[in-house]
Formats: C-alpha cells, sequence, structure tokens
C-alpha cells in the first residue's frame, strides 16, 4: 500500500491507493482547508486526534494479578473515545492495567477493551484476572432501536441480551433512574428496518456490541456489574453503515487510512461525520458523567 500520512496535515498531498486499476486519489491543500474545521471536530470527537494510549487490555497481558490496597471498581469502556471523559473528568493516571485513580475513598480503574463480543469478553477475564474487582460499571454509548429517540439519551436496561443465543442478564441497578427495556448485544450490524421491528416488539430500546461478553464473565466469577450508556445514533435512520464502522479498528482505534479513503469517495459526507461526531462526543460525556454519579 502507498505511504498514508496524517490527514491532519492539510499541505500534504495523499495517494491512497496501491493497485493500479484504481485512480490515484489525491487531494489539495484548498479541500483539505476548506474541510478542516469539519473534520477537527470529527477528529476530536470520533477518536480521530490523539487517543488515550494503547488499548487498556494490551497492558493486562503477561502481568501478574495487581495488588491494590482494597477491591476497585472497574470502568470498561469498548472504545478510547468512551474512556476519554472518564480519564479527564477523573484525572486517571496511566498505569499498566488501564487508567486508575479514585472517586472519594473509592479506587477506580478504567480500561478499553476493543470492539464487539469476543475482544469484551477476553478484556474483562484478563481483567479480573488481574484486578480484585468489586463492581464493574460497562460505560459507552449505544445504538437507539427507536428514530425519535433523541441523541444523548441514558440507556438503563433492565435486561442485556446475548443476540447469539438470546440469554438475558440482569446488570445492578443504578441510582441513576428506573431501568427500562433491554439492551441488545450483537456483533452484526442490524440494518434491516424488519429486523428493528421484531425487536422493539421484543422490548429492546438499544443496541451494542460489548455488554453481554462483559455481563457473562462477571456473573461466572460472581462481581457485580451494571451497564450506562448513551444514544450516539439511531439504528433505522441510516447514519450508521458498514463504511461507517470501519472506519474503526477493531479495538476502538481510528483507521486513518480508511477515514481518508472514505472521504476521497464520499467527499459530501463531511456534514454526515461531523453529526455523528457530535453526537459520539454528546453520548460519552452524558455516559461517564452518569457513571461517576453513580459511584459517588
Amino acid at each position: 500500500m502507498a505511504n498514508i500520512r496524517d490527514y491532519r496535515y492539510p499541505w500534504i498531498i495523499a495517494d491512497f491507493s496501491s493497485d493500479e486499476s484504481t485512480p490515484r486519489a489525491r487531494l489539495s491543500r484548498r479541500r483539505w482547508w476548506r474541510w478542516g474545521r469539519e473534520l477537527r471536530v470529527v477528529e476530536a470527537c470520533l477518536g480521530l486526534g490523539p487517543t488515550v494510549g494503547a488499548s487498556a487490555y494490551d497492558g493486562c497481558r503477561g502481568i501478574k494479578r495487581h495488588q491494590y490496597e482494597r477491591a476497585v471498581i472497574a470502568f470498561v469502556c469498548a472504545m478510547p473515545m468512551e474512556l476519554r471523559p472518564l480519564r479527564r473528568r477523573l484525572r486517571l493516571r496511566k498505569t499498566g492495567l488501564g487508567y486508575a485513580g479514585r472517586i472519594g475513598e473509592r479506587v477506580v480503574i478504567a480500561v478499553v477493551t476493543g470492539m464487539g463480543t469476543a475482544l469484551a469478553h477476553a478484556a474483562t477475564v484478563r481483567l479480573l484476572d488481574a484486578v480484585d474487582v468489586e463492581w464493574v460499571i460497562v460505560v459507552g454509548i449505544s445504538g437507539a432501536i427507536e428514530n425519535d429517540t433523541p441523541i444523548g439519551t441514558l440507556v438503563l436496561p433492565e435486561l442485556v441480551v446475548n443476540g447469539a443465543d438470546g440469554s438475558q442478564r440482569r446488570p445492578k441497578p443504578l441510582r441513576l433512574g428506573n431501568a427500562h427495556g433491554k439492551m441488545w448485544t450483537t456483533d452484526e450490524l442490524l440494518l434491516d428496518p424488519a429486523v428493528h421491528a421484531d425487536l422493539r416488539a421484543r422490548g429492546v430500546v438499544s443496541l451494542d456490541m460489548e455488554t453481554a461478553a462483559v455481563a457473562e464473565v462477571c456473573d461466572d466469577r460472581g462481581v457485580p456489574w451494571s451497564v450506562v450508556r448513551a444514544i450516539s445514533d439511531r439504528a433505522s435512520d441510516g447514519s450508521v453503515d458498514a463504511e461507517i464502522v470501519g472506519l474503526s479498528h477493531p479495538d476502538g482505534r481510528a483507521n486513518f487510512s480508511a477515514v481518508a479513503r472514505y472521504l476521497v469517495r464520499h467527499p459530501g459526507a463531511v456534514p454526515r461525520l461531523v453529526r455523528l461526531a457530535r453526537g459520539s462526543k454528546l453520548a460519552t460525556e452524558r455516559a461517564a458523567d452518569a457513571a461517576i454519579r453513580a459511584v459517588s
């Protein structure tokens, strides 16, 4: 593949194609600067800017059980952008396991698992092997199943359903409001309106890709768990598709080359990305604030 430079440097002309049958994509300095402000918003909100470092699950590999002076509360996030508001608000510091700090007298740690059930399951196993955790709280964004759900709405599900086998798990209630509806965890990108209608009929209010996997590990270990997510997009409005999902690596880090190629193919997509970015930023901040309130 040709050398791809970070699109944040707009004076660089990028060549994105290594396939001779594909026309070379060259973006002018003028176009980059015209998009500059919007792209900075996307960069900041979708995790395309400086990240919080390597995924926390990488830090859990090959280490002995970490000894804190007491059991800790663990915030589990799928992506760096979901962890970022927690890190900033709590002034967490990087450790070998993730980011650690305190809420009052309570020791907390925040980790990133990566996206999808397999990575979430494996990372939670490593976390509980490494730390004496008293409570796990899954924090992050979720997709609404209803088109009229406001962006930023908190989701406190009564049940979490694993879409792969239909198993249901009940989270520990949070002091944030009444639990309502079901959260559906799946690795599939559900775009069929008929599927959405069926899920709504079953009482599903939101979709995610990790919570059921985290819950399974916690239940097997006897560790209480909760989930607080916020709506960043709506499954039925067409704002998220396979190409959008492909703009991130499986571990949640931004795929810069994919972002650049996407913008070459869809130069008019910047407003769409900006809307998604703002929705994601709002959702991550509201979920983080709620999670902190829940344990304060």
